[in-house]
């Protein structure tokens, strides 16, 4: 039985590792259609069903102090090599293409709330609140929004259990669908010649620095010392039932992130392996908190996932009969929103080596605009609720 904090947080940190390790030299299926960081909330949730550690002050104040801590670091690094200016150079119809998933996405969130919000616990709109901020950029927008809204951590099992559940299952339902894209994109009238010339000529790692000591050491301070500043400066700022003290700090490290990744900084390819680091510890802080016994509602959230997929695509599709969209642009758009970095270039990949660039700055993107899309839709589903 765990009652002090270095047990404590040397137990959540091993098993992480473990999992991450585990992943990247297995084969093993399971990781196909569940992520590690997936299986690592859940892994430490059973811990904590188990009571494999006591809340004691001192781990209570352990929780707080590295969650709120890591935070704004882990978002100002994951947005780093976020080159807005990039990302503006892949043309007007595919970043109207990723802005058409985002809203289609948000339009899924609303209308099957409004649908089914009577069906719901009063909080669930933080639930799905959160789970916006992960369609539209990934994991680290989800924890970022889940922050901001002060959603419970036992809440997160139903959030992370649509984000693997469906999402798995549509990632397959768009690779299932690359063998089709010509005839698709003769039904739409579709041009999409340009863009095996854009993916050559948009790498995104010809400029990248390798990762030393060096850089990581940097990257650290710095990371740490924005946390330590949005922290001191969102206090001052005014604050209201929605945008609350955390929501200013989140809002001040994306944006000193996409800042930050217009500079020389952005050329560190240490940043990326330091975020998601202190992503797999934030999730397992969060994991260690939550509890199976209060994942009551899991099928309905699950159906929920699936509505909300089921309007995204369904919107995307008669915009591309419209605007004569190719099966690659939306493809990849959506997954650059739903999966982000994770699963975009592999889509991209799945149609040509070449293109994965492109899957790389729209899942980019996803990040940059995802929280504040999230937090957007976050409000409307207070507002419904």
């Amino acid at each position: 039985m765990i009652t002090t904090t270095f047990p404590y947080l040397t137990i959540l940190i091993f098993i992480a590792s473990m999992l991450v390790y585990i992943e990247s030299k297995t084969k093993a299926k399971l990781f196909k259609y569940l992520p590690a960081i997936v299986i690592l909330y859940f892994t430490v949730m059973t811990l904590s069903t188990m009571e494999f550690w006591i809340k004691t002050d001192e781990i209570n104040s352990a929780y707080k102090g590295f969650k709120s801590n890591l935070l704004p670091a882990m978002i100002f690094l994951m947005l780093l090599q976020s080159d807005i200016r990039k990302i503006f150079k892949l043309g007007k119809k595919i970043l109207l293409t990723f802005f058409l998933a985002s809203i289609s996405i948000s339009l899924g969130f609303i209308l099957m709330f409004t649908l089914l919000h009577n069906f719901f616990e009063p909080q669930a709109w933080k639930a799905f609140g959160a789970l916006s901020g992960s369609w539209m950029g990934g994991t680290g927008n989800m924890i970022a929004i889940q922050s901001a809204l002060e959603l419970h951590d036992s809440k997160m099992g139903y959030v992370l259990l649509i984000d693997s559940i469906d999402y798995a299952i549509w990632v397959m339902i768009l690779l299932a669908l690359v063998p089709f894209a010509q005839y698709f994109n003769q039904w739409t009238k579709a041009d999409g010649s340009i863009l095996e010339t854009l993916g050559s000529t948009l790498d995104t790692k010809k400029e990248q620095k390798e990762i030393n000591f060096t850089s990581l050491f940097m990257m650290l301070g710095l990371s740490l010392a924005v946390s330590v500043i949005a922290q001191q400066i969102a206090p001052l700022l005014p604050t209201t039932s929605f945008l609350t003290n955390t929501t200013w700090v989140v809002i001040f490290a994306t944006l000193t992130g996409i800042l930050f990744g217009m500079t020389p900084i952005s050329k560190e390819a240490s940043a990326q392996p330091l975020a998601n680091i202190m992503l797999y510890l934030i999730v397992a802080l969060i994991a260690s908190r939550a509890n199976f016994a209060e994942l009551s509602q899991a099928p309905l959230y699950i159906v929920a996932g699936f509505i909300i997929i089921t309007i995204h695509a369904s919107i995307m599709i008669l915009f591309a009969k419209l605007f004569r969209l190719d099966l690659f642009s939306l493809g990849v758009a959506s997954l650059a929103n739903i999966g982000g970095v994770a699963s975009a270039p592999i889509l991209a990949g799945a149609y040509n080596k070449a293109l994965i660039p492109i899957g790389v700055l729209m899942a980019m993107m996803g990040y940059i605009v995802g929280t504040f899309m999230g937090l957007g839709v976050a409000r409307i589903l207070e507002l419904i609720a």
